[in-house]
């Protein structure tokens, strides 16, 4: 049975690292039958006075957000993919993820971080493991770090490590039980909210 996966990505810049990432995450997630939906912070620039979606009960909200609300509102899982900015997290990631709330419940999510240096963007993992759960979903315990990410990938975009196909695949095992597990909870009860 087929996930629908929303895939976050938390870097401005544009050095092409996270988009071999991006790509080789992607695939991995075919491969297995489910659609990817990949959204870019950068798409959605927010005015510093807009109120999250879910307190604009004036109706106004852009309209690029109620189509992402209902995106949100429909996935199955979310994988947050973010290299560091300044030791934590990409502030535009932040900025997007943080205007949606209810939208995330009993969903799970995963983390891919990563880094030029050889912590693999551990310390934004770690940021962004407790603002997962302040948002509302569930963060499975499996990540994937990608440390020397300029040195982790070929010119066609597979990763030059071949167990980097494993922890992949390790993660979207524990990301996909997660899935199933909670959309059937979703299904059988009435949600408290």
């Amino acid at each position: 049975m087929a996930l629908e996966i929303l895939i976050f990505c938390g870097q401005a810049n544009n050095n092409g690292h996270e988009t071999k990432v991006m790509n080789f995450v992607k695939d991995s997630i075919r491969k297995r039958g489910h659609e990817p939906v990949f959204i870019n912070p950068l798409k959605y620039r927010l005015p510093t006075d807009v109120k999250s979606y879910t307190e604009d009960d004036s109706g106004k909200a852009p309209e690029s957000l109620s189509r992402l609300a209902q995106k949100i509102s429909m996935a199955d899982a979310f994988v947050v993919i973010s290299g560091e900015h300044n030791y934590g997290i990409p502030q535009p990631l932040t900025d997007l993820m943080e205007h949606f709330l209810e939208e995330y419940f009993f969903r799970p999510s995963g983390i891919i971080s990563y880094s030029a240096d050889t912590f693999g963007g551990e310390r934004a993992a770690i940021e962004l493991r407790s603002f997962l759960s302040e948002i509302g979903t569930v963060s499975i315990p499996t990540l994937v770090r990608i440390p020397s990410v300029q040195n982790s990938f070929n010119p066609a975009g597979e990763p030059i490590n071949p167990d980097y196909h494993r922890f992949i695949n390790h993660f979207l095992d524990d990301l996909e039980w997660y899935s199933f597990a909670l959309r059937e909870g979703r299904k059988s009860r009435t949600l408290p909210y």
